[in-house]
């Protein structure tokens, strides 16, 4: 299973002429490669505190490049950051660009915060002169950037701290690919069957995001829920009754039901080593053989496999990449209609949902949707959860003319009671435009009705890992 805890892995890269290094020997300051081994010095120790950093010193020569290489794709570096430390020859930039294995690669050009210059006559300030050189050298490789034309590459200007956020964010998104890479998904047990639109090409999903999707069957599910011990349900059902208010409606039978299929679900995914798991909770077959549907994911703190609802790929997608990007809860919602006099919309979802950050406000209740079918647990209760308030992301992901999309906004989650039975939810008010305005680029741009959310603003992130992956991108 993935460490989403892992920090991003930087590979650095420092390009400088090596027929500028004796200039300035003797002086005050000393000669040009000593001043530029001194600011790599800095470099590396400052993007230390945002990444895990493999650099093999400054890369004056062919041979250095090769040893840049091999120590990058040795390391397995989630991304490079490259800077011309001055103006410097074409040759290292350009091998770099043709030998270097398929990785994203974000180009820098650092702006000095203040440039004193003197009297360049003077061999010291000579020196120092061509130190200041890295627009030059910037510009140079532009060119071969364009020529080459690499999949995964961006270029930046800025001073060393926006270089330093530009890195940070831009290595939070190579992370993410880099997981997405390795990770696995699960189907349980199929698409869903009423909505066409989430369908989306496994092996699309292979190529083009990266899990490897396996294929789980209710079956197996019912023999390993039968397997969850009465010892191990009650435990769990009591430390969740525990912490949140149970509800009248909730019978006890059905609750410890719905626990058990919970665990059940979480220690197949287990099994399988599955980083999420794409549940079909409103399946026939899953009614008949398990009786309900799971309503406790995650049943512990320990439990690390995310999971989504109603067979959507696509959605799982989306949740996975806010959940690298953040580290923090995800939410899964679909908008069910726009308040007009308040200028907000209503969202949210039955199913699993995490429901375990503490600022969000949570009760055991039953499943009324359910409660009349005929169906074994039927009204068997779930976590009923109302999303904690403040501004979030909200991603959409899915599959349209052979391509995955990532649709992206900002939304603040406001100030929500319990009200929507069944679903897990929130009042929502779109951040710098109306709910007319949002919708109907959404319609426009032709999506499904489900959404991930999370804290913050990560659109930047979102870009720059849409770019990584190939995906079409739009912000909304």
């Amino acid at each position: 299973m993935l460490d989403l805890t892992r920090r991003p892995k930087m590979g650095l890269l420092l390009i400088s002429p090596e027929r500028f290094a004796s200039i300035g020997e003797g002086t005050a300051r000393g000669s040009y490669k000593e001043r530029k081994e001194a600011e790599a010095d800095w470099m590396l120790k400052e993007t230390s505190a945002i990444a895990e950093v493999t650099f093999t010193g400054i890369t004056w020569t062919r041979e250095d490049v090769q040893r840049a290489i091999d120590a990058f794709s040795s390391a397995k570096v989630d991304y490079v950051l490259a800077i011309y430390l001055s103006w410097a020859e074409d040759f290292a930039w350009i091998r770099f660009l043709r030998d270097m294995p398929e990785c994203p690669i974000l180009f820098c050009h650092r702006m000095r915060d203040q440039i004193s210059l003197k009297d360049t006559h003077d061999d010291d300030e000579f020196a120092e002169y061509l130190c200041c050189g890295g627009l030059v050298g910037s510009l140079e490789a532009s060119g071969s950037i364009r020529r080459f034309e690499r999949k995964m590459m961006a270029t930046f200007a800025g001073t060393w701290k926006q270089v330093l956020q530009r890195a940070a964010q831009f290595g939070c998104a190579a992370r993410a690919r880099a997981l997405l890479r390795q990770s696995t998904f699960g189907l349980l047990a199929c698409m869903n069957e009423v909505m066409w639109s989430t369908y989306v090409d496994t092996y699309a999903l292979f190529r083009d995001i990266g899990p490897e999707m396996r294929f789980m069957s209710v079956a197996e599910l019912e023999e390993v829920v039968n397997r969850v011990s009465d010892a191990d349900a009650e435990a769990a059902m009591k430390r969740i009754a525990l912490q949140y208010e149970v509800l009248p409606n909730v019978d006890p039978d059905k609750f410890l039901a719905s626990v058990r299929a919970s665990m059940g679900m979480e220690r197949m995914a287990e099994k399988y080593d599955l980083d999420l798991l794409v549940l079909n909770d409103i399946d026939t077959i899953l009614f008949q053989h398990i009786g309900l549907r799971p309503g406790f994911w995650p049943t512990s703190p320990d439990v690390k496999t995310m999971v989504v609802p109603e067979g959507d790929i696509g959605s799982g997608i989306a949740y996975a990449v806010l959940k690298m990007l953040s580290g923090g809860h995800v939410n899964y919602i679909e908008p069910f209609h726009v308040d007009v006099p308040s200028d907000t919309f209503d969202a949210g979802h039955a199913g699993p949902n995490d429901y375990t950050d503490p600022r969000g406000k949570c009760k055991i209740s039953s499943d009324v949707r359910f409660a009349k079918t005929k169906w074994k647990y039927a009204g068997a209760p779930f976590a009923w959860y109302v999303f904690p308030e403040g501004r979030k992301t909200m991603l959409h992901c899915s599959e349209q003319s052979g391509k995955f999309q990532l649709v992206a906004t900002q939304v603040d989650a406001i100030h929500t009671d319990h009200f929507l039975a069944t679903y897990s939810h929130s009042h929502f008010k779109p951040v710098g435009e109306d709910c007319n305005a949002l919708f109907s680029k959404l319609l426009a741009r032709g999506v499904t009705q489900h959404y991930c959310i999370t804290d913050g603003n990560l659109i930047p992130e979102v870009k720059d890992l849409a770019m990584m992956l190939g995906c079409d991108y739009e912000e909304v």
